[in-house]
């Protein structure tokens, strides 16, 4: 499975941004997927996550009510709008996926990853 991230770019605070992540599989639909995000001189930490249907979304607490994931599953894409963006979410965000059932949270649990796309939100 190859995921392609796309959509990053410089934004002011309090601005908006919608990341694409394209799985080459079209059986995508099977997948789990969700974002990461590292910034610079940190690790990488986990944004959100949602199922294989896009019934089941997770969050992290400081993006929570902010950001949405969602899927379309007849294009095999994920997506991450992002709204409300403060300077705290400058990073580099990684989309991932995993074939499974349940829906996880750390990195650990994904195994195939696409390259990062840099969003940068001035103050």
């Amino acid at each position: 499975v190859q995921l392609q991230a796309s959509g990053g770019g410089l934004v002011e605070a309090g601005g908006s941004l919608r990341l694409s992540c394209a799985a080459s599989v079209r059986t995508f639909s099977t997948y789990v997927s969700g974002w990461f995000r590292q910034a610079p001189g940190k690790e990488r930490e986990f944004v959100a996550a949602i199922n294989r249907s896009g019934g089941i979304t997770l969050y992290a607490d400081s993006v929570k009510g902010r950001f949405t994931i969602s899927r379309d599953n007849a294009k095999d894409t994920v997506y991450l709008q992002m709204n409300s963006l403060k300077p705290e979410d400058t990073a580099a965000y990684y989309c991932a996926a995993v074939y499974s059932v349940r829906v996880p949270t750390t990195e650990g649990h994904y195994n195939y990853w696409g390259q990062g796309t840099l969003v940068t939100v001035s103050s």
